[in-house]
């Protein structure tokens, strides 16, 4: 089964540098025509004793590409992300979110901790197949490519 051409992949936020202070404007995503979220979110270095974590909020609408009109948290939604996790990710998965509108927050606090990246992959689309994100400079699916020159 072949992912790319039924999966919407979208950054939803550049790297944040080092530092102790949430990350609240990543891009909403919107939901319409689609089932689930994928959620991922890269941590470079976490400083011992930082305070880190992710959650997902909904709302029916929004303000702008990055504010939720009255955004409420997802019930355990809530990731803790360990400071011995530096150079890994964590994935939430939200399926049939009962709102059209979701956003990722990165909770930092006390220490420094280092975000490298944060992704959004959209599935269960109604209508495939699924449009590239203006976010994905290029994306190719090959099916069984014989050995030889990249």
């Amino acid at each position: 089964m072949q992912l790319t051409n039924k999966v919407e992949t979208q950054i939803v936020h550049a790297p944040v540098a080092a530092g102790s202070s949430d990350v609240t404007d990543c891009d909403v995503i919107d939901m319409q025509n689609f089932e689930g979220c994928r959620f991922i979110v890269g941590f470079g270095a976490i400083t011992s004793g930082a305070v880190t974590g992710i959650r997902v909020q909904q709302a029916t609408a929004k303000t702008s590409d990055t504010a939720l009109t009255s955004g409420a948290d997802l019930e355990g939604s809530a990731i803790v992300v360990a400071d011995t996790d530096d150079s890994k990710a964590v994935i939430i998965d939200i399926f049939k979110p009962r709102e059209r509108y979701l956003q990722l927050v990165i909770d930092r606090a006390t220490q420094n901790a280092v975000v490298d990246f944060a992704i959004a992959e959209k599935y269960g689309a109604r209508v495939l197949p699924v449009a590239k994100h203006a976010d994905i400079a290029t994306q190719e699916l090959h099916v069984s490519p014989a050995e030889g020159t990249a």
